[in-house]
């Protein structure tokens, strides 16, 4: 089997983690945890990182520092994996959903149409003309890695009092060329960033999530609350509910492996897409989607676009041909507006999205694919 995306461990991590076990400093405490902190810090060029156990939960305590209370309103894609849409639930605040462009990234256009055309701003908060609701912040997602262009969204959302919490679970190492934020990475746009390490992402700590901002208050606020809320650690004194949300030290261990292997990631996503996409464009009915041009991607994940008037079979009969030949894909995630969930919520002007479902397959892109891996895939693409 040719996997989706599965991660590479061949560099420190199991003397790291021997550590770990030698010395018996497994848990939510040890060095490893605030090593992990300060690489994720220093390769991002945040004020503070904290670590979390997933990028989940990383979105859910953003949401409450950002002021997000109960009954209120977050503004979040409909193209994404489900996890913030349910970290807005964990806050007991209701998901408004957006349009997706032809990145699958919220569509920044009719995102500001509907802050500017169907909100109100009275009493220094910003609600939705049609619910009533406080709309407290939005959760930007840079899907597949691909970097979304903030330079008309932020000051908007700093004018209307809506926080930005980005979800750049999926593109670590994702930086700006171009516009405002040149220079910058993604995670560190907004008032809060959150990164994402699970199994399948370009680096992994097994599970695992980070914060990150450049906020002091907040970051203090961050360790506090992911630590289960001690203000006498001694004698077990919690003042506020707090939350076991911090990343062991095991795990850690991996992370900060992994970081050491990163840049050397980066350069194989790009060879690998390049590969793919010389290829794969060749094939009448079939293109690698394109990444956004103001920015360097990470390019974590391929998606294959299918024209199956002209490729003669859809993105289900693909699929179903791929895996015939031991080759995984997947679609991209079942729209979380139509998720049971979430089917009574606001969505604006939702129409691009399904297109790009439709078309769109995933593609084999772990850094440890062979040259042959890829030549498999391709072979089997070109033979319908």
């Amino acid at each position: 089997m040719i996997p989706l995306s599965v991660p590479s461990i061949k560099g420190n991590e199991l003397k790291y983690v021997k550590e770990c076990l030698d010395t018996e400093w497994v848990s939510t405490a040890g060095k490893y945890v605030n090593l992990f902190e300060e690489k994720i810090k220093e390769f991002t060029k945040s004020g503070y990182a904290i670590a979390c156990v997933n990028g989940t939960e990383a979105i859910h305590v953003s949401l409450l520092l950002c002021g997000v209370e109960p009954g209120d309103e977050v503004i979040v894609p409909t193209v994404t994996f489900i996890a913030p849409v349910n970290a807005v639930k964990y806050a007991f605040a209701e998901p408004v959903f957006m349009d997706s462009d032809d990145f699958y990234n919220i569509d920044i256009e009719k995102t500001i149409d509907f802050i500017k055309t169907q909100t109100n701003f009275k009493d220094g908060y910003t609600y939705n003309n049609k619910t009533g609701k406080r709309i407290t912040a939005i959760i930007p997602v840079h899907v597949f890695g691909n970097a979304i262009l903030f330079d008309e969204l932020i000051p908007l959302c700093k004018e209307r009092n809506i926080a930005v919490i980005e979800d750049a679970t999926e593109s670590l190492g994702t930086q700006y060329t171009e516009g405002n934020y040149k220079g910058k990475f993604t995670g560190t746009i907004g008032e809060m960033g959150c990164f994402s390490f699970n199994g399948n992402k370009i680096i992994t700590t097994g599970g695992g999530g980070m914060i990150v901002t450049n906020d002091e208050a907040k970051a203090k606020k961050a360790k506090y609350l992911t630590t289960q809320a001690k203000d006498d650690e001694v004698r077990y004194i919690h003042d506020e509910i707090g939350y076991n949300y911090r990343l062991p030290n095991v795990l850690s261990a991996i992370g900060v492996a992994q970081m050491e292997v990163l840049p050397n990631y980066l350069e194989i996503k790009k060879k690998n897409f390049k590969k793919y996409k010389s290829e794969v464009d060749k094939i009448e009915g079939l293109y690698i989607n394109p990444v956004p041009s103001h920015a360097d991607n990470n390019l974590w994940m391929y998606a294959m676009r299918i024209d199956k008037n002209v490729y003669g079979l859809d993105r289900e009969q693909l699929m179903e041909k791929l895996s015939q030949q031991n080759i995984q894909t997947r679609p991209v995630w079942f729209l979380n507006h139509e998720q049971k969930p979430y089917k009574n919520n606001f969505a604006y002007k939702i129409e691009h999205a399904y297109k790009l479902i439709d078309e769109t397959l995933n593609i084999p892109c772990s850094v440890n694919l062979t040259d042959e891996n890829i030549e498999t895939v391709i072979n089997a693409l070109k033979h319908r």
